[in-house]
């Protein structure tokens, strides 16, 4: 039998695992923009606020659960914190989508798709994370492998900014950065997931 250090009420786990799934559905339609004329950069961009305002509606139904529930999966701060990280998280790829649309953003460096594959790896993974945090069941392991990831992540920024120095003029250079800079910090975010995991496995140990 599975050790359970927290009560069976799974409903918060259930929402912040529902927000994980929303990163992953948001780095698939910045991955199609990627690939996509310029005429569908609005159609796209519209999609990415549609699944923000979705995560919106979660973290406030996960507000209202904490409020009217007397057994929680986690403290009630802990699953506020997680929730806000994986808003925050959403609202960065909502950036990088408007961020597209608005400057009409082509030819955009393969170092994008690097990020964007790196990232849907972190949600996946934070999808699964969300549904045993109630056992902490194999939650090392993700804690370790977001840390990895979120240097690859680091990584290939650097890159990016350093070949973007090369090719584009400033005007051009600032646009590109700005995309650069919101899917960094989206990877940021879904390590500050994994670190407040790890917090939890310590502080539960």
């Amino acid at each position: 039998m599975k050790l359970r250090l927290f009560p069976q009420e799974s409903a918060g786990l259930d929402l912040l695992s529902r927000m994980a799934v929303q990163a992953v559905r948001g780095t698939a339609t910045l991955s199609e923009a990627l690939g996509a004329e310029s005429a569908e950069f609005p159609r796209l961009a519209e999609e990415l606020h549609t699944l923000e305002a979705e995560t919106t509606e979660l973290h406030f139904a996960l507000m209202t659960q904490m409020r009217t529930s007397f057994i929680n999966p986690l403290p009630r701060e802990d699953l506020y914190d997680l929730s806000l990280i994986l808003l925050t998280v959403m609202e960065r790829l909502d950036s990088a989508a408007e961020i597209i649309s608005l400057y009409k953003l082509t030819n955009v460096s393969r170092r994008a798709a690097e990020q964007l594959e790196v990232l849907g790896r972190q949600s996946e993974l934070t999808v699964a994370a969300m549904r045993t945090l109630a056992s902490l069941e194999d939650l090392e392991d993700y804690w370790i492998e977001m840390l990895r990831l979120s240097k690859r992540v680091e990584r290939t920024h650097r890159m990016w900014l350093a070949e973007l120095m090369n090719d584009h003029k400033a005007l051009s250079y600032i646009r590109h950065r700005d995309l650069a800079d919101q899917l960094a910090a989206a990877s940021k975010e879904l390590r500050r997931v994994g670190t407040y995991v790890g917090n939890i496995l310590v502080r539960e140990s």
